[in-house]
C-alpha cells in the first residue's frame, strides 16, 4: 500500500472516530493546506458528508493576533493547542521542511498526542524527520514541489473518498 493510500484509509478512520484534520503551511503551502481543507469540507469528486478540516491560517484575525502577541513561531502552534485533540491529524506542508512555525505546530501536536503527517520538499529535512509520516518531493524548484503537493493532495482525497464509499 502506498503512503497516500494508507493516509486515505487512516484519515477515514480518523473521521469515522470523530476526529478532524488540521493543516498548516506558509505562502503557497498555506494555499495547498486550504485547498485540502476545502476539498474535505466541500467535496472532492463525489457527494459525501462534509468532513471536519481546518486550515490554521484561514482565520486571519486570530492568525495576526497570535503573530502580534506571541510571535510568528506560534501562529500555527497556538491554534493546534486550541482545536487539536488526540484523535486528530495535523498535515504540515513546507517546501523547505524547515519552517519554524510549522515545526512548532508539529511539536504542539505531538504534545497533544495528535498524529502528524508532512508534505515537504527534498529530504532529509527537519519536518519530515519530526512527523510520524512524511512524503518528500525530490524536485529542483519550489514551484514544482508545490505542484506535486497538489497532486498528492488530490490523490489523498481520491483515496479517502474511495475508502469512505467502500464503508457506506
Amino acid at each position: 500500500m502506498t503512503t497516500i493510500a494508507s493516509w486515505g484509509a487512516r484519515l477515514a478512520d480518523i473521521f469515522d472516530a470523530g476526529g478532524q484534520l488540521l493543516a498548516a503551511g506558509n505562502g503557497g503551502s498555506a494555499a495547498e493546506a486550504q485547498h485540502l481543507t476545502g476539498e474535505l469540507v466541500g467535496r472532492f469528486k463525489d457527494e459525501r458528508r462534509p468532513l471536519p478540516a481546518i486550515a490554521l491560517h484561514a482565520d486571519t484575525s486570530a492568525f495576526t493576533a497570535v503573530g502580534n502577541d506571541y510571535g510568528e513561531d506560534e501562529v500555527f502552534a497556538r491554534p493546534v493547542r486550541a482545536y487539536g485533540r488526540p484523535r486528530d491529524v495535523l498535515v504540515a506542508l513546507s517546501t523547505s521542511g524547515t519552517s519554524r512555525n510549522v515545526l512548532a505546530a508539529v511539536k504542539a501536536a505531538q504534545e497533544l498526542d495528535i498524529e502528524t503527517w508532512a508534505l515537504t520538499g527534498p529530504g532529509p529535512n527537519p519536518l519530515a524527520a519530526m512527523c510520524s509520516d512524511a512524503i518528500t518531493v525530490e524536485a529542483p524548484t519550489v514551484a514544482t514541489i508545490q505542484e506535486m503537493h497538489l497532486v498528492l493532495i488530490h490523490s489523498l482525497c481520491m483515496s479517502l473518498d474511495t475508502t469512505l464509499a467502500g464503508r457506506s
